[in-house]
């Protein structure tokens, strides 16, 4: 008899169990639910205020790889979860399951005061295209980028691409030969951030910042926004846009359920993907906090690995063996700022940062198309 396994989510860790799941169980009966049948290359929103992507280059309809893959979709959202696991509660009714995979991908955090003057910009295309709309509207001024983590779980943060937001604004501007007219400011509650990235990293980043021109608040907590203002408990300078990424927590409907969760608020995992207390449940990517060094990211690459992990376990679990493929922990990114790209990697054994080049924007770009191939083929 086939098994039936849910998987919450279409991000990156969702699809990428999927197509793990398909291939090692061909007779799997596999189920997709989101609220939307599509598949968002979220890496590629840097590009959009430049006008570099649109959202039709980056949001990708998922009818043809579910036809192909043999995969059913439901249309709905998570609510809660019964029966330890095997009844997945939705928006469109109760899905049973033999084998769940949670790949519903993290939350920001929005309880600093004031935080609805902010444009979040890794929310979504939409996001990404208001901020399009304001950079072209500002004829001077000031744009302030900055980004904050999860108190509770530091590792909850993503703050590489406020930094490619702000190089790549950085870039744009001089190529419209606006710069001189608009100042840019990045700020962080921390006197050195991007510690995740390696030390080499973020002396290069610190380095453009101040080659560019671009001025630095660090260190002090952040208070809140106002309209047209920045307030940390350290100064408060006045800012026309503002670009911010708050810090991540879990879902809202893990609160409905009976899984263990981290400080931060995600569904707790062993080094392996496994839900603790349960059988035949796992996590992927942002959804799930995880066992490993404090700069593991949360990351695209990094949830790919996990969902290829979760799967190849669920599948053994399911055939009644004993589960041990364990994830590789590895930060692999390229900071692109418009017309070049900073590669970083990070591994267990060390961490390097090339300088910016070329050729890594054109390596980005190249990457973005290669791997949504898999969805609109």
């Amino acid at each position: 008899m086939a098994h039936s396994i849910v998987i919450v989510g279409a991000g990156f860790a969702a699809l990428s169990a999927a197509r793990s799941l398909r291939r090692h169980d061909p007779s799997a009966s596999i189920t997709l639910l989101a609220p939307r049948r599509e598949f968002v290359f979220l890496p590629s929103l840097i590009w959009i205020p430049s006008g570099k992507r649109k959202a039709s280059d980056i949001i990708v309809p998922l009818d043809k790889f579910l036809s192909k893959h043999n995969i059913a979709f439901v249309e709905a959202e998570a609510t809660g979860l019964e029966e330890e696991g095997r009844k997945l509660l939705t928006t469109a009714g109760p899905l049973h399951n033999d084998g769940l995979i949670i790949a519903s991908g993290g939350r920001f955090i929005k309880k600093l005061p004031g935080i609805e003057h902010a444009i979040l910009p890794c929310e979504g295309v939409a996001a990404a295209e208001k901020l399009r709309d304001r950079l072209e509207a500002l004829e001077e001024g000031t744009v302030a980028f900055g980004f904050s983590g999860n108190p509770n779980e530091p590792t909850a943060m993503r703050g590489g691409p406020i930094f490619e937001f702000l190089l790549g604004t950085d870039t744009l501007l001089r190529k419209q030969k606006r710069r001189n007219r608009i100042r840019l400011a990045f700020f962080n509650p921390m006197p050195s951030p991007g510690q995740r990235l390696g030390e080499s990293a973020v002396r290069r980043l610190m380095q453009q910042m101040k080659e560019r021109g671009i001025e630095t608040y660090l260190g002090h907590k952040l208070v809140g926004f106002e309209e047209s203002k920045v307030k940390t408990e350290g100064a408060e300078f006045a800012a026309d846009i503002i670009v911010f990424m708050p810090g991540m927590t879990g879902n809202a409907w893990f609160d409905a359920t009976p899984l263990p969760r981290s400080p931060g608020g995600f569904v707790q995992a062993d080094e392996m993907c496994r839900v603790a207390g349960f059988e035949r449940i796992y996590v992927a990517g942002d959804a799930g906090s995880y066992p490993g060094p404090d700069w593991m990211p949360k990351q695209a690459h990094m949830a790919d690995m996990q969902a290829e992990a979760a799967a190849t376990n669920l599948v053994a679990e399911l055939a009644g063996s004993v589960p041990e493929n364990r994830f590789q922990v590895e930060l692999a990114c390229i900071v692109d700022s418009l017309d070049t790209g900073m590669l970083v990697r990070r591994t267990e054994k060390g961490a390097m940062a090339m300088p910016p080049l070329g050729l890594m924007h054109s390596a980005k770009a190249a990457f973005e198309r290669w791997y949504l191939r898999r969805y609109r083929l």
